[in-house]
């Protein structure tokens, strides 16, 4: 395979995923960690991702972009921010996770909605400060550089003494059979804080993720609520998800 179209693999599964593992795109493209550690390095060079340890993330997850233009599927995560609201009632007590769909739905949260949001997530909590009529509550701990949430032990704990009416949550891989799955331990962990912390979970997923899995697992999709995608409830794409006790949205 040519470097431009390593390159461009590369690319697609970061803007997809917001952050990969070098292992993993060596193996998928049958090429050493060396090559793509070059390839990522040269990206990053470029500015159309950034190379961290293991790995890569993309532009658009780094927190540090002024405006929404590196979003990677933006139109499609549009739709799901809008579907998400509509979920909400005045007054609900709600959790937003970090990712970029989250971040969308933050920004697009209206103006005149009274809302209490938790979020361990500092680009969300930014944003929802834009939001007079929102009281924001974070929860801390250790932040992490590459994504920029509370992560480790004191943030799973201060999640355990919550309850919160949704939460609003992204997946890096998502199976009809497998459930929402990561490759990041310390993520899923967060996680299933999160969705244990709620009484209801609405997964926010772009349908490129859908029949997707990797070797950590969140939860069973049927502990999710509601799932929304860009795509009409009814497309054929969703067929796999209908046979569970859970809501297309």
């Amino acid at each position: 395979m040519l470097k431009e179209e390593r390159q461009r693999v590369i690319l697609n599964e970061v803007a997809l995923h917001n952050r990969v593992l070098l292992s993993d795109i060596a193996e998928s493209l049958d090429v050493s960690i060396d090559t793509v550690r070059r390839d990522v390095k040269e990206l990053d060079g470029a500015q159309k991702l950034r190379k961290v340890h293991g790995g890569a993330i993309s532009m658009g997850f780094t927190g540090q972009r002024r405006t929404n233009e590196n979003v990677y599927a933006l139109a499609e995560k549009t739709i799901i921010a809008e579907k998400a609201i509509s979920l909400l009632k005045e007054g609900s007590v709600i959790f937003i996770n970090g990712g970029t769909t989250c971040l969308e739905m933050a920004r697009m949260l209206p103006l005149d909605m009274k809302l209490t949001c938790f979020t361990i997530s500092l680009p969300v909590a930014i944003e929802l400060l834009r939001k007079p009529n929102v009281t924001v509550i974070f929860i801390g701990g250790q932040l992490s550089a590459d994504s920029q949430i509370a992560i480790g032990a004191q943030t799973v704990q201060q999640l355990s003494e919550i309850m919160v009416d949704y939460c609003f949550t992204g997946t890096g891989y998502v199976d009809s059979l497998h459930g929402l799955t990561e490759f990041d331990w310390e993520i899923v962990q967060l996680k299933k804080a999160v969705i244990k912390a709620s009484k209801k979970t609405v997964l926010l997923c772009i349908s490129e993720k859908l029949n997707s899995q990797h070797r950590y697992r969140t939860c069973d999709i049927n502990m999710i609520n509601t799932m929304i995608t860009e795509l009409d409830p009814n497309n054929n794409l969703l067929n796999l998800f209908r046979n569970h006790d859970i809501r297309l949205l």
